[in-house]
């Protein structure tokens, strides 16, 4: 059995505020005499009663009642509703939506020597890295082309091998065309100092970071500005590596030798 205490507080927590019981109520207190007063009809009360719409029509808008002004809604500045900001793109869309970054290019590496032989110059791709010595046959071969184009077959070593990438760390542009900035500076200021008839551009990467050619330019003489004329050749390796290419150096000197034999 529940005690009165307990009954409102059931009553209350269920909102009840007006509740008659069917039976009398042990531990209950008195009822009041108010509350068992006769209902009024329903007719009497003032109700605007209005059918329920069908969930399948839409509700009919409101009217004023006949000498009832309509009633307009002003809003107020606190009550204007605020428009729903937009939500962030995530990281993933942005990074798709940003143009992709191009790739650095890594340093090339070479090794290059610059020689003098007679009226010509000579830059010479190190394939080793490491400089000439007296036996190395690349260097033999060397001598032996030098004595075929009637220049001094011991030719003069010029300062030390141009090595690239310079600096191993630290973050100054290394980069193709920065190599090709410096070895063309390079050669330039020699070229100053002495003067030559023809530069011999011997390897790919004499050629490439020289004159800005590739291997097509093979047995062509170049003209290149700030350096004068320059000749191209394969590197010594490849020479060697492939014999048939010395016919066709054979052929394209014969038709130079007459530029520094001219000098001497």
């Amino acid at each position: 059995m529940l005690t009165e205490p307990r009954r409102r507080a059931y009553l209350s927590a269920m909102q009840v505020v007006h509740w008659l019981p069917r039976a009398e109520l042990p531990f209950a207190a008195p009822s009041r005499p108010e509350l068992l007063l006769p209902v009024a009809p329903v007719e009497d009360l003032d109700f605007d009663v209005r059918p329920v719409p069908a969930a399948n029509e839409a509700p009919a808008a409101p009217q004023a009642r006949s000498g009832e002004r309509p009633k307009i809604e002003v809003p107020r500045p606190g009550s204007v509703p605020k428009p729903a900001a937009k939500p962030a793109k995530p990281a993933e869309a942005e990074e798709q939506a940003a143009p992709p970054r191009a790739a650095p290019v890594p340093p090339p590496r070479f090794s290059l020597q610059l020689l003098r032989a007679g009226s010509c110059l000579l830059l010479v791709e190190l394939a080793t890295g490491q400089p000439f010595q007296s036996r190395d046959p690349s260097y033999l071969l060397l001598k032996d082309m030098l004595r075929a184009a009637g220049l001094p077959d011991a030719p003069q070593i010029i300062g030390e091998p141009v090595r690239w990438p310079l600096l191993v760390r630290g973050n100054m542009d290394q980069g193709p065309e920065a190599a090709r900035d410096f070895v063309q500076g390079f050669v330039q200021a020699r070229l100053e100092d002495t003067p030559c008839t023809c530069l011999w551009l011997i390897g790919l990467p004499a050629l490439r970071f020289a004159a800005n050619a590739d291997g097509d330019a093979y047995y062509q003489t170049l003209k290149l500005e700030g350096l004068g004329e320059a000749w191209a050749l394969p590197g010594l390796e490849l020479l060697m590596d492939e014999p048939q290419r010395k016919a066709d150096v054979w052929k394209a000197m014969r038709q130079l030798m007459a530029r520094w034999k001219s000098v001497e």
